[in-house]
């Protein structure tokens, strides 16, 4: 497994394909049969109205049970990174996988992926994962940008992944996906946790 760390922070990008274009393939497969729905901000409330000026996508879940291989190969990848790169302690994974597809005009607004309100997670979340599913190509816009500390139009901020290549990063770095221009982004994103960050 091949890192690479980004600056002295915690951003950390697979420097090989963390998944074959067979297991993107396959994910993307199940993630387009599973239902979809509006992506939404914070915890699943079924009364909350989607709010489309701070996000706008679709994603689904990815059972567990679908994608066993798959789940035990970015596991793996997460935890030579947090043994490597971060050392957080009481990692594990806890939540389903998110598929998310960005069409023309989607975009996710800044946000952190750990809630200051810790109740409201069934972890505390502490390494998130971006996984590219398709071929950049395929897309034009849709940058997946993570604040290092520059500025926020910094282009040191712009993660460029190639398919099956992942980032990992502390959930309370602020990260955006700007406007997709034209085509459609396929995405993979999971968050690990644990116990409250000491």
């Amino acid at each position: 497994m091949i890192l690479e760390p980004r600056w002295k922070s915690y951003i950390i990008k697979s420097g090989e394909p963390v998944l074959t274009p067979q297991q993107c393939d396959e994910l993307i497969r199940i993630g387009q049969t599973e239902p979809k729905i509006d992506a939404t901000i914070g915890t699943d409330d079924k009364n909350k109205k989607v709010d489309n000026s701070y996000r706008k996508s679709n994603i689904s879940w990815i059972p567990f049970a679908k994608a066993v291989p798959i789940y035990q190969v970015i596991r793996q990848w997460m935890e030579v990174t947090n043994n490597n790169c971060f050392g957080f302690d009481t990692v594990q994974l806890s939540e389903q996988a998110q598929y998310a597809e960005y069409d023309k005009d989607g975009f996710y607004n800044w946000h952190m992926d750990s809630n200051v309100e810790m109740s409201a997670m069934p972890t505390v979340r502490k390494i998130s994962m971006t996984l590219l599913l398709n071929d950049p190509k395929d897309f034009e816009g849709g940058d997946l940008e993570l604040f290092c500390g520059e500025t926020f139009d910094s282009k040191k901020n712009i993660m460029e992944l190639k398919r099956g290549y992942a980032v990992f990063f502390a959930s309370f770095l602020i990260h955006r996906v700007m406007p997709i221009i034209k085509g459609n982004r396929k995405s993979l994103v999971m968050w690990f946790g644990g116990t409250p960050l000491k």
